[in-house]
């Protein structure tokens, strides 16, 4: 078993490489606006109902990942990975940043389902696994770039993005994770400050 789920990872990575450059999604920074994301009623793996935008994405650093919990290959790949990266970010993770697992497949993933599933990684509270009304899940998950109609070729991507900022971007879970942390970080203008190195005249750039 180990072999192959080894192998398996083996593949998501050769297949992840391909994905999308960090900085591809500049265009899409500007247009995902106030409004842009749809403020609908979701339920939780907890079984709470919460306004999308207003409870989950509104003046927050997330990182969005897409999943449904029959998948045998890349979502348990992926969430194993984004587990990973949480246990990076540390303390960071329900503070300055959330995670927010979206499924792809509303009409059998209830909150119980997703409770399982988050449960089998260890997930920490600041990860939140999302359902809701069919329709509801693929409108949240339209605007995202989900828009797959068959559950196997969903998008294998994570969108990671700072709504206080407007910052949005796509990337891989199957990126190298010390980049990814870095990237996590660079979202948050404080810690940009803080890492800045000093200007020495005011003509500096300071990147």
């Amino acid at each position: 078993p180990n072999m192959r789920w080894m192998g398996k990872l083996a593949s998501a990575l050769l297949a992840a490489a391909g994905l999308a450059a960090p900085d591809a999604s500049k265009a899409e920074s500007r247009q995902w606006s106030e409004g842009y994301v749809p403020n609908l009623a979701v339920q939780t793996q907890d079984g709470k109902t919460f306004r999308f935008y207003d409870d989950l994405i509104n003046d927050k650093i997330v990182i969005i990942s897409f999943i449904y919990t029959s998948c045998t290959d890349i979502c348990p790949l992926t969430t194993a990975r984004l587990s990973q990266l949480e246990e990076r970010l540390g303390d960071l993770v329900g503070r300055d940043v959330f995670f927010i697992s979206m499924t792809v497949d509303p009409e059998r993933d209830t909150p119980e389902r997703l409770k399982r599933f988050s449960s089998a990684f260890q997930t920490g509270p600041g990860w939140t696994f999302v359902t809701g009304k069919p329709e509801d899940i693929r409108a949240i998950n339209y605007k995202f770039g989900e828009r797959s109609q068959i559950l196997s070729e969903h998008r294998n991507q994570i969108v990671l993005g700072n709504d206080t900022t407007g910052e949005w971007q796509r990337d891989s879970a199957f990126s190298d994770l010390n980049r990814l942390v870095m990237t996590v970080r660079s979202l948050d203008p404080k810690w940009r400050d803080q890492i800045r190195p000093p200007v020495a005249d005011s003509g500096g750039d300071t990147g």
